[in-house]
Formats: structure tokens, sequence, C-alpha cells
């Protein structure tokens, strides 16, 4: 292939297919790049899904034409952001849009400046920007293409973005601790270097690079008290250690079935994909049931899924719908309103909750399943009220949440709950003959007087306050921390219990199950309540919501 000293549209959708496709191959490395124990290692995922949504979208537009192929771009990467590494990448791609619109072709002077702007554009799309994350990689490419004199080439000022970033990339560990404590660097910027990877590929042809083995993570090293070093995460498993089985009917067409079974080889095994026509019934042994079930999206629509929990050897089925996108919530109320809510979540208890609480529309999602901007927009749309407040309940879906409502044809407030914990308390003072204005801040109130924490189980070794963590830990976390590490899930929930409950100023806590609860277990720390915190109220619920064997909320 010819070195080309401009890009034109053809090669710029070049550029955007092989972004794609490696960003699907180093999917899985890059989510285990992240160094938070709990399961939210996404950002692969997230990624990967918001390119698949550009490419798709050129597709759709079906135009060559420079300009079209950098709005499809711009379009695609909004509608399809996932999470917040979703969300900076479609910032990223906007910046770069935005440059390129109006032009017949793009030259090395013009692509410095596009680099510059998307940098810029990712720092304006945060509100609290930290250094050592994509944020910085993507600065260095646009300082790295400006310091190359245009009058030397496309590929020169490309090589010069791409050397500069890879640089700040290595350079991550040192911004952050929490990086150097876990040896690997920056999972979002290890996703953008692939970016300018593509456009060198455009450019002059040279090869994308392939996916490396699993990121040389250590378990972090503390002292003698520290206990003997854990295997990596991801240094291989047995089948028997694949913690979910998870199943459905999926309805995709037959061509696309073949890249749905290339997707769910890379996080899984005891695979079975049988039918035909248009109708494929799939089971997969995994770790990690959101790409299980966001594979599904990328070929068509699944439905009856059904998650259970192998170490628990759960029987009965546990239905989530996460990707179905919207679903009403029944047949809605017969009186109209001024406001109505739209809610993020999973778990089929945690959904009925919401509907009781009077939430029109539920978006499926949650932790390691964010869904993307036009998911919630098509939500919002579709709720027959002029104003509309929304509830992200995960703080990975806000900065998505806050986009959809941006591109929304009525008024829309996102009320910036972390979890379901404040969904149900902000919708304690919902009133749908209120503006959503006046209801957002109401709702915001009432959230915010929640005390609220989660049981999950570590996917990673790491360190916290509450000491060393080991891959199967179990993890009592609160809003600001992990409080306790505990062997068991009894002694995780009544240990972050313990630290959540003020006896003098508390009255209710509330206790929702979700999968990896038992009933066993759940008597045992309604137990606990009654004798250590005998004024104190327990209310029990079955949420059965994923990954988090136990939420609470404390009032």
């Amino acid at each position: 292939m010819q070195i080309a000293d401009r890009l034109d549209g053809p090669a710029l959708a070049a550029a955007a297919e092989a972004f794609r496709d490696a960003l699907r191959s180093h999917r899985d490395y890059i989510d285990r790049l992240n160094v938070y124990p709990v399961p939210d290692g996404d950002t692969g995922t997230n990624m990967a899904l918001t390119a698949e949504s550009v490419v798709a979208e050129i597709e759709r537009q079906g135009s060559t034409d420079l300009g079209a192929v950098a709005q499809a771009m711009s379009y695609g990467s909004l509608m399809g952001a996932r999470g917040n590494s979703g969300v900076i990448l479609s910032q990223i791609l906007r910046g770069l849009s935005e440059t390129f619109r109006g032009l017949d072709h793009v030259d090395a002077e013009t692509v410095a400046e596009g680099l510059r702007h998307a940098g810029q554009r990712a720092y304006d799309a945060v509100q609290n920007p930290v250094e050592g994350t994509i944020l910085t990689v993507a600065r260095a490419a646009g300082d790295g293409a400006s310091c190359v004199d245009p009058r030397e080439g496309l590929v020169a000022v490309l090589e010069a973005a791409s050397s500069a970033a890879r640089t700040a990339l290595e350079r991550t560990p040192d911004q952050l601790p929490v990086l150097k404590a876990a040896g690997v660097v920056d999972s979002g910027g290890s996703g953008f270097v692939l970016l300018l990877d593509a456009l060198l590929h455009a450019a002059d042809g040279r090869p994308m690079p392939v996916p490396p083995g699993s990121p040389p993570r250590q378990a972090p090293r503390l002292d003698a008290r520290a206990g003997s070093p854990v295997a990596a995460p991801g240094s291989g498993s047995d089948v028997v250690d694949l913690r979910y089985e998870v199943m459905y009917l999926l309805e995709a067409p037959d061509d696309l079935v073949p890249a749905f079974r290339e997707v769910w080889a890379g996080i899984g095994d005891s695979i079975v994909v049988v039918g035909g026509d248009g109708l494929w019934n799939c089971h997969i042994h995994t770790d990690d049931v959101g790409a299980a079930i966001e594979a599904a999206l990328e070929a068509g629509r699944p439905r009856k899924i059904r998650v259970t929990d192998l170490r628990e050897e759960v029987e009965e089925e546990k239905w989530v719908r996460a990707a179905e996108g919207t679903e009403a919530a029944g047949d809605g109320p017969e009186d109209p309103v001024v406001t109505s809510v739209v809610a993020v979540c999973n778990g089929d208890g945690v959904r009925r909750i919401f509907r009781s609480l009077g939430v029109h529309h539920v978006v499926g999602g949650g932790q390691s399943m964010n869904p993307s901007t036009a998911e919630i927009l098509e939500a919002i749309e579709a709720t027959n009220s002029d104003q509309v407040v929304v509830l992200p309940n995960n703080k990975n879906i806000v900065p998505v949440a806050r986009q959809a409502a941006r591109e929304a044809s009525k008024p829309v407030v996102v009320v910036e709950t972390k979890g379901i914990q404040e969904g149900f308390a902000a919708l304690l003072e919902y009133d749908p003959q209120g503006d959503a204005e006046a209801n957002g801040e109401l709702m915001a109130r009432s959230a915010a007087r929640v005390v609220a924490g989660e049981v999950t189980r570590a996917v990673r070794p790491s360190v916290s306050d509450a000491g060393p963590i080991r891959e199967g830990d179990f993890l009592g976390i609160s809003r600001e921390r992990i409080e306790v590490v505990a062997p068991d899930v009894v002694a995780a929930a009544t240990g972050l219990l313990g630290r959540l409950v003020d006896p003098q100023r508390h009255e209710i806590v509330t206790v929702i199950a979700g999968e990896g609860s038992t009933v066993a277990a759940t008597r045992r720390i309604s137990q606990w309540l009654a004798e250590s915190l005998p004024g104190v109220e327990t209310e029990v619920h079955q949420g059965g919501q994923p990954l988090y064997p136990y939420l609470f909320s404390v009032e």
C-alpha cells in the first residue's frame, strides 16, 4: 500500500473498521487492566461497543464522503457510548469529526489539529479530570503531533502522536499509585493508542498490533503479614472455576453467528450454540455475565436470558432482560403525568420495586452491563409525558445518562444516583404532576440522605484501607471505600453494617438480596441485626441483581 499524505473518506472509514477490530481482539486484555477489585473491569468492552456503533453508523449512512464519514463517527460514537470509557472515547472521536467536517480530505496539519482538539474534548467531558488516565494519553498524542513540522508528512505526524501517547501510557503508573501497586498501565489509555494504530494503518498500511497475553499484573506487596502471593487473575482457570452459566435464545441473522461464537470463545468455555434460520440456543460458562449478554446485543436480540450461579448451585431460573433495552413498566398510570421516570437497573425483584414506586420505563443495565446512550434516549422518548427524570443508579452510567439527556427532544433531569439504594430513596419524593426540575431537586436530596453499602466478591488481588485483598475475598463496600475484607459473605455483610449503621441516628436497614445470596446467609445477617442493633428495623427484599449478593440501604 502506498504511503498517503492525506486521508479521504474511504481511508477514514477503513481506520474506523481497523479500530473496531482491534478493540474486539484486545477487549479481554484491556478489561483485565482494570485495577479495582470489584467486578467492573469493562473498559475494553465499553470502548469496543462504542466503536461498533461508529462502524454501524458509517455503514448505515452509506456515503464515503469525508464529511459524511466524520459525521457518522460523531453520531455513532455518541449514541453507542457505554460507561465512562465509552463516553470519553465518543468525545475524542467527536473532536476529530469536528475538525474534519466540511473537508474533502485531511492532511498532516489538519490531523494534528484534530488530535489536539480531541484531547481537549476528552478533558471537557470529565467534571474532575484525573491524570494517569486516557485523558493524559490523548492529550499527549495531540502534543506529540504538534511537535512535528507538517511538511514532514501525515505519517510522520501520526508516528509522533503514537510515540508520545505510548510514552504517556507507560508513565501512567507513576501518576496513579493504584496502577503502580497492581503493576499495570491505564486501561482506557491502552484502548486509545489503538486508534492511532488504526490511523497509521489507513495512512501507510502498517499492520495492526496483536493482543498481548494477560497483563503483567502483580499482587500488591505490603509486608510479611500480607501472606503468600496470589496468582494474577486471567492467568488461566479451569472450566469448573468459571462462576456463571448463561443461557438464552438469540434472534440473529445466521451470517452473524460465527462472529458471535468468536466473541464468546474469548470469555468462557463449555460453549454450545445451536439452531439456524435466525433463532439460536446459546449456552456458556463464564465469569463475565455482562460480556456474555452484550455479545448477543452485537449480533441480534437475546430473550429468555437465564443466569445461574454455579458456585452456589442455584437451580431456580433467574431471568434478566438487560439485553432487551427498554421495557415499559406495565400498562403505566391511567392518569396522565407531567414528569415520567426512567430508571436503569437489573434483577427481576429490583425492577418490580422500581415499578411499584412509580417508574415508567426501565433500561436494563448496571455494573458491567452499561446501557448505551441510544438505549436510554429511546426510553426517554418512549415516555408519555412532556418531561422526564432519569435515575442511572450507577456512577459509570451517569455520564451516559447526561449525554442522552442532551440529545432528548424534551426536558430531562438526571438525578445522579450511584446505586439502586439511592434510586429507591429518590422515588419517595417523586411527584408525577410536578415538573422535572422540581422533582430532580427533591429526589436528589432524598437520595443523598441514604447511607448505602454493598457486598461483592473480589475478581483480582489488590490493596485497600481494610487490608490486602485476594481474588475470591468478599468485600463490604461503602460509597467512600472498601470497609471490610472477609472470607465469607456473612462476615463481609455484618462487618459492613457495623460500620454503616449508627443506632442513634438510623431506624431502618433495607437488605436487598441478589445473586450469590442464600436463605441461610440472609437469615444470619437478619439475626445479627436483631441482636446487635435491636432498635433498628430490618426489611428484606429479593432483588435478583447480579454480581452483588447483598445491597444495603440505611435510613
